[in-house]
């Protein structure tokens, strides 16, 4: 079947990787989003996919939008039979999903109808889920409603960040989505529409979304902590100083925290830094100070010399 991919992240690169090295299909094109700058010398950087795609001589696109008339005018060109979407970062209309004549399917990271939208993964550590997955649908019109194709389940650890899940679901959904891909074209898959009960949506993150809030329990704060990591990176204030923070421990029971620590106060001993929470203290595990490498928690207390009164805002 002759594909045409559209990705952007790294968390796309393995399913573009697993459907070039199939046999029994060709990416015939691939739409990615427009190069940025990066650094002081503002060096162009292509994304992940862009560049997987350039080493394995594919054609690359990078509308600024997929209404653009390049987009039509490349499918035309490349004469695929199906779009395969994972992570593109953009809205596909319908004009451009009704070019192809299977359509298009996305992997999306949660089993739908939950979490629909752009931070699944996110949006299911933070709201404590045991489990997640991920699902392979047909794109229509609405925001992550088409019908199902398959779907696969992955259970979240206790220590899991954004980054360690989607790392795993990446490298699952992209079976999932070869396996699909291989329905279609043998003809033996229809998709399901989904369940009008248990939808929910995970919106895109924001930068505010990342604040810790140290009046919220202690196992509220690590879920937070590890949804955000590694991007954006949940973080909070130190005077005027905005103080990046590297998961957590929930240090209910251990005997070396500080007593009558409250909310957002530092505790610091030799060995760790514990802060106060709602309900009971965290042990941080690193800590990235304006301008500076992340390090050690304890390193960097030691470094700054606090005097005990210290609070995290």
């Amino acid at each position: 079947m002759r594909l045409v991919f559209a990705g952007t992240p790294e968390v796309a690169v393995p399913t573009l990787q697993e459907l070039l090295d199939s046999p029994d299909h060709e990416v015939v094109g691939v739409v990615t989003r427009p190069d940025t700058t990066a650094g002081r010398g503002r060096r162009v950087v292509r994304s992940e996919v862009g560049t997987l795609a350039d080493e394995r001589g594919i054609e690359v696109i990078t509308p600024g939008r997929m209404s653009d008339p390049e987009v039509a005018e490349a499918l035309s060109r490349w004469n695929p039979d199906l779009g395969v979407v994972v992570a593109y970062g953009g809205l596909i209309p319908q004009s451009v999903l009704d070019l192809l004549p299977h359509g298009w399917v996305n992997l999306h990271f949660s089993v739908l109808p939950a979490w629909r939208g752009a931070a699944p993964v996110q949006a299911a550590i933070a709201a404590g889920d045991e489990i997640t997955g991920a699902s392979v649908f047909e794109l229509e019109a609405g925001l992550d409603t088409g019908p199902v194709y398959g779907t696969l389940t992955e259970r979240i650890r206790g220590t899991d960040t954004a980054g360690d899940l989607l790392a795993r679901l990446a490298v699952s959904g992209a079976g999932l989505l070869r396996a699909v891909v291989d329905g279609i074209q043998a003809g033996e898959l229809a998709p399901v529409p989904q369940d009008a009960d248990g939808v929910s949506h995970a919106a895109k993150i924001t930068s505010d979304d990342a604040r810790v809030r140290w009046d919220l329990p202690s196992h509220i704060i690590d879920r937070t902590i590890r949804a955000h990591t590694p991007a954006p990176g949940a973080w909070t204030t130190l005077g005027d100083a905005r103080i990046k923070l590297g998961p957590v421990t929930p240090a209910d029971g251990d005997d070396l925290v500080p007593s009558g620590l409250g909310p957002g106060a530092l505790g610091v001993t030799k060995k760790a830094v514990f802060v106060g929470t709602g309900s009971g203290a965290v042990r941080l595990s690193t800590v990235q100070a304006p301008g500076k490498k992340s390090m050690n928690a304890a390193d960097w207390a030691r470094g700054s010399r606090f005097d005990g009164t210290e609070n995290f805002r």
